[in-house]
């Protein structure tokens, strides 16, 4: 239960920033300077709490280099490509391929932690991708914006990206603490995100705007803090107690948090649809929580 309050509470944080990020970039924020100072920020307060939470913790080169690849994987070329291409991806194709996180995390997960494909945790995949998609198509705004192929390519990396980082992660998160599993990630990728992203920092309004803006400054600290550093931190505590591909089916609320905030402030409806796609996603976790594990299978 544990596990699933955590990956639950994640994404929930998740699914707030994304009408967060739109006022951002709505606000001439420059995509690259909010995924470097994502990184930055999120790099310096893990490596200030390590000193504090674990002093002394070692990482061997070997597992080092595998987490150079969950940083580039779950942070630093993965939020580039997911601020890129969502500018010019439709946020109906963009919505689209994110439910095919959890179909990648259960072949991953097959091939490289050799979890059994169960009849159950299939179904309940795709259960979660039906409730997904019905979210999609019954949102008032389905329809905004025009998509290019470029856009769409950069978001399915993206989402095959993040895959990878859910997969790999998994065990270092059993042998290391969260907070040093994330000081090297953000570490790497802040470095990674450097010769790219650092010179747009000086694009950000709020920084040389003569008046103070205090709503963007409060939603540049929101994704800084609650969407990167608390949000992150949560996902590999929620790998120790879950499976990867468990985890990736809770990607799904993100819409439903997004949708929900639409609805109470006035841009969207409240409608049969998206109820009935609620309960498709949760009866899919549900589904992929009580597939059996290999150990199970074996014995």
């Amino acid at each position: 239960m544990k596990g699933h309050v955590l990956i639950l509470t994640a994404n929930i944080l998740f699914g707030v920033s994304m009408p967060v990020f739109k006022y951002l970039l709505a606000s001439d924020f420059p995509p690259e300077a909010i995924t470097y100072m994502r990184a930055a920020f999120a790099c310096a307060i893990f490596w200030i709490v390590s000193f504090f939470v674990a002093p002394g913790e070692r990482v061997p080169p070997k597992d080092l280099g595998a987490l150079a690849v969950c940083g580039l994987c779950g942070v630093g070329v993965n939020q580039w490509m997911f601020v890129t291409g969502l500018q010019s991806s439709s946020p109906v194709d963009a919505s689209i391929i994110a439910t095919a996180v959890p179909i990648f995390v259960l072949l991953l997960a097959a091939v490289v932690l050799k979890e059994p494909i169960t009849a159950k945790k299939s179904a309940g995949v795709l259960l979660g991708v039906g409730g997904g998609l019905l979210l999609v198509y019954s949102s008032v705004h389905a329809t905004d914006g025009e998509s290019s192929l470029k856009g769409d390519v950069l978001m399915l990396l993206n989402q095959m990206l993040y895959s990878v980082y859910l997969v790999l992660s998994k065990p270092l998160s059993l042998r290391y603490s969260p907070v040093t599993v994330m000081k090297w990630m953000f570490l790497f990728s802040a470095l990674a995100l450097t010769p790219f992203c650092l010179r747009h920092l000086q694009e950000v309004p709020v920084f040389h705007r003569e008046t103070f803006d205090g709503m963007e400054l409060c939603a540049l600290l929101y994704l800084l803090t609650g969407a990167t550093f608390l949000s992150f931190l949560l996902i590999p505590v929620a790998l120790k107690y879950i499976r990867p591909t468990t985890v990736s089916m809770y990607n799904y609320v993100q819409p439903i948090v997004a949708s929900g905030i639409a609805v109470l402030i006035g841009q969207d409806t409240f409608s049969l649809q998206k109820l009935t796609a609620a309960v498709l996603v949760f009866a899919g976790v549900w589904l992929v929580t009580r597939s059996k594990k290999r150990d199970k299978i074996n014995r």
